[in-house]
This record gives C-alpha cells, sequence and structure tokens, in this order.
C-alpha cells in the first residue's frame, strides 16, 4: 500500500487539490490509511456544511459519519474531471444533510397527522354516540305516542325483523288491520320525528 502524503507537505499550496485527488484514488483501491488522512482532511468541511443544513450537533455528527462512509464506498466512482474533491464531497453532504431534514420533517408530519386522526375519530366517535343517544330518545318518546297496536307492531316489525304477515300472527291480527295500523304509526312517527320527504 502506498502511504498518503499529508496534505501541503513538503508541496507548493497550489498542488494540495491534486493531492487529496490522488488520495481519494488509494481510497478507492482499499488503502485505510488514504481514507483516514481523506477523513481528517475532509470532515470538518463535511461537519460545517452539515450542521448548517442540519442544525443540531448530534444529528449533524450522524449525517457527517454516514457521508465520511460514502466517500469511502464511492471513492472509485469520484472523476477530477468532474470537479475538486472539496466540491464532490460538499455535494455529497449536502444532500445527506438535505435528505435527514426532510425526513425528519415528513416523519413529524405523520406523527402529526396520525394525532389529528386520533383526536378525529375519539371526537367523532363521541359525537355519534350521543347523537345515537338522543335519537334512540326521540325515537323511544316517540313510540310512547303511538297507540298499543301501532306500537306493537312497529316494534316487531323494526326491532325484531318480523315481516307483516308474521307480525299479524304474532299479535292475532288481522293482516290488513296490521298494514293499516302500522301505516298509520310510521306516519306518525315521522311526523314526530320531524322527518320531511
Amino acid at each position: 500500500m502506498n502511504q498518503p502524503i499529508p496534505f501541503g507537505v513538503g508541496r507548493p499550496a497550489d498542488t494540495g487539490r491534486d493531492d487529496i485527488a490522488d488520495v481519494v484514488q488509494q481510497v478507492a483501491r482499499g488503502d485505510k490509511q488514504a481514507f483516514s488522512a481523506l477523513y481528517d482532511a475532509l470532515a470538518p468541511l463535511v461537519f460545517g456544511i452539515v450542521l448548517r443544513v442540519v442544525r443540531d450537533r448530534a444529528q449533524s455528527e450522524e449525517v457527517t459519519q454516514e457521508v465520511m462512509i460514502e466517500l469511502w464506498r464511492q471513492a472509485a466512482r469520484y472523476r477530477p474531471e468532474a470537479g475538486s474533491v472539496t466540491a464532490w464531497a460538499a455535494t455529497i453532504a449536502h444532500r445527506r444533510a438535505v435528505d435527514r431534514v426532510r425526513s425528519a420533517q415528513a416523519a413529524t408530519d405523520r406523527e402529526h397527522a396520525q394525532a389529528a386522526r386520533e383526536h378525529a375519530t375519539a371526537f367523532d366517535e363521541t359525537a355519534e354516540q350521543v347523537e345515537t343517544r338522543l335519537e334512540s330518545e326521540q325515537v323511544r318518546r316517540c313510540l310512547r305516542g303511538l297507540t298499543e297496536l301501532q306500537r306493537q307492531a312497529v316494534t316487531l316489525a323494526y326491532y325484531q325483523g318480523l315481516t307483516y304477515r308474521e307480525v299479524a300472527e304474532s299479535l292475532r291480527t288481522p293482516l290488513p288491520t296490521i298494514k293499516t295500523r302500522m301505516r298509520d304509526g310510521l306516519i306518525r312517527l315521522r311526523d314526530c320525528m320531524g322527518v320531511t320527504t
């Protein structure tokens, strides 16, 4: 393995870009010492970019580690003609930082939406229960306003699911009488409950 040369040591300042590009090539070949030198050279830059976007030190440290690992894995893909190593690293760092912010925002949005759904569901269930109770009470009150035969016929037909014929047999009343009583009873219920047709 080739030993990386520390940046700027024994070389003119303008060749630092070439030095770091050489180090990336060594990293692409799996040189761990070269990666250590690359890490030392780029981690502060990467961390600064990430921190400006993420604005949370702990998360910025995590994202910086992810970026550095990506630089290790993607070193073979680096092309000097596409730009400097620092520009390449800065682009990856910024992209990762933005992804982290978006991911965090999406998670927050999902949590808020879930909380809103749970709140709305609880409210809707409560409102529905109250409405059902009020309607049930109104039906009971209106049923009390029917004649005995009307109330019995309607109750058997609508609460027990009997047919007109079964209601007539159950109450030992002629079928035409049951039909008339139920029709009259339903009209009175409709009027009592304020239902318009």
